[in-house]
């Protein structure tokens, strides 16, 4: 009978006794916040180089990963049409020279002496015209012959107005003159034009730069507006990154970054945010951001590599941490469940600097109070604390903050994973 009792009585206890919940402790502790997401290495000017007319190929004289000087031959093209073409326009110059040149001498010359000799012939026509009218009022001679005197007068004018006319119009005003110019300069433009296309046959490097592709070989046709080589200018690496938007309130200019390329991984740099795009990608919701290398360039770089970069954006060398999985609530009212008595107590709390996987307590919590952390009776149930869960974010002997208390977020979930393999995380 008293064992009956016995095992009721325990039986009634065990149904009554408080169910065991997970709790972890509030603690001060090292926080830190960064972002993790992929970049490429970009110079800051990259050109495509091709050629203005349609020609064959004939050499490309460089190749990939070469480094060239301003103005150093890249690629030549066929030019026998070209020059056949250079030296007709240079001969149609030279003929209008000629022509130009004569009108001003010779032909101004011949002209003068017609000139000449038209006066000469006005003067004779004129005394022939005085004798005639004298010996007609003589009555030596017939008003027959008086009309012949004055035709040939009127012809001598004519003939003087006519001299007259070319004369003038080989003067450096005149007529022929200024067609023989217009013809000149017209044949010092095809020229011009000749020599150029025979210039664009010749394609050169615009500056110092490396060779990146080589888009073309020899024999092929090529036309205007396609690339043949492509090309980074000399100067300074850059570090091109796409973030999602969420996290643009993270960054600003002159952040510090860790960067680690998954080749080397050893052999970690620093970079700098050196400027953040105004636009946001409507078709991806990124942002465009640069970076610096504020020590050097590895000489390990390449164009284009891919590269893991961190970007720490907040740190707080000591705070009351507490996991994100204790947080209750939505984001505009956090709140705890804590323990008084033996009974659950729901405590709004205002938060700080959040991670990923830890939180700043600013209001609310003590140091060392026991937060309940999964599930768990409503509050008023009673409850066990078990503080055996595990606890928040603490740092380690170096003073360096352990993953739990540093937030690995990137702009797509599977490029952070991947990052955080890469740096050993």
């Amino acid at each position: 009978m008293a064992a009956l009792l016995g095992a009721v009585l325990f039986a009634a206890w065990w149904s009554m006794r408080a169910p065991a919940v997970p709790a972890v402790s509030v603690h001060q502790a090292p926080l830190l916040r960064s972002l993790q997401f992929s970049a490429r290495v970009a110079t800051a000017s990259r050109v495509e180089v091709g050629s203005t007319i349609t020609g064959r190929v004939l050499q490309v004289a460089v190749a990939e990963g070469a480094q060239v000087k301003s103005g150093e031959v890249l690629l030549r093209l066929e030019s026998d049409e070209l020059q056949a073409a250079l030296a007709q326009s240079q001969a149609s110059e030279r003929q209008a020279a000629a022509r130009l040149a004569g009108l001003r001498s010779t032909g101004r010359s011949a002209l003068q002496a017609s000139v000449m000799q038209a006066e000469s012939v006005l003067v004779a026509a004129q005394a022939e015209l005085r004798r005639t009218l004298d010996l007609v009022a003589k009555g030596f001679v017939s008003e027959a012959r008086l009309d012949e005197a004055r035709r040939a007068l009127a012809v001598a004018q004519a003939q003087l107005d006519g001299a007259q006319a070319q004369r003038a119009a080989v003067a450096e005003s005149g007529t022929d003159v200024t067609q023989a110019q217009a013809a000149l300069a017209l044949a010092s433009g095809a020229r011009a034009a000749a020599e150029a296309r025979l210039a664009a046959a010749v394609v050169t490097a615009p500056a110092d730069a490396r060779v990146l592709s080589r888009l073309v070989e020899p024999g092929q046709i090529v036309q205007p507006g396609r690339a043949l080589l492509g090309l980074a200018l000399v100067g300074p690496l850059q570090l091109v990154a796409q973030v999602d938007e969420r996290y643009l309130g993270q960054l600003q200019i002159g952040q510090l970054a860790d960067v680690l390329a998954d080749a080397y991984p050893s052999q970690r740099f620093r970079a700098r945010v050196l400027s953040i795009s105004p636009l946001v990608d409507a078709q991806r919701g990124a942002v465009e951001v640069k970076f610096s290398l504020p020590e050097g360039r590895p000489a390990f770089l390449r164009e284009d590599m891919t590269l893991s970069v961190e970007v720490e954006t907040a740190r707080r060398a000591q705070a009351l941490v507490l996991p994100v999985a204790a947080l209750r609530g939505d984001d505009s009212s956090p709140s705890v469940w804590c323990v008084r008595d033996g009974r659950v107590e729901a405590r709004q709390v205002r938060l700080g600097l959040r991670t990923l996987d830890a939180v700043e307590i600013l209001d609310g919590l003590r140091e060392g109070e026991p937060v309940l952390i999964g599930p768990a009776p409503a509050p008023g149930g009673r409850v066990r604390v078990d503080t055996r869960a595990p606890s928040p974010a603490s740092a380690d002997k170096s003073g360096k903050s352990s993953k739990s208390s540093k937030g690995t977020q990137g702009s797509q979930d599977s490029g952070g994973a991947a990052i955080s393999n890469a740096m050993g995380r």
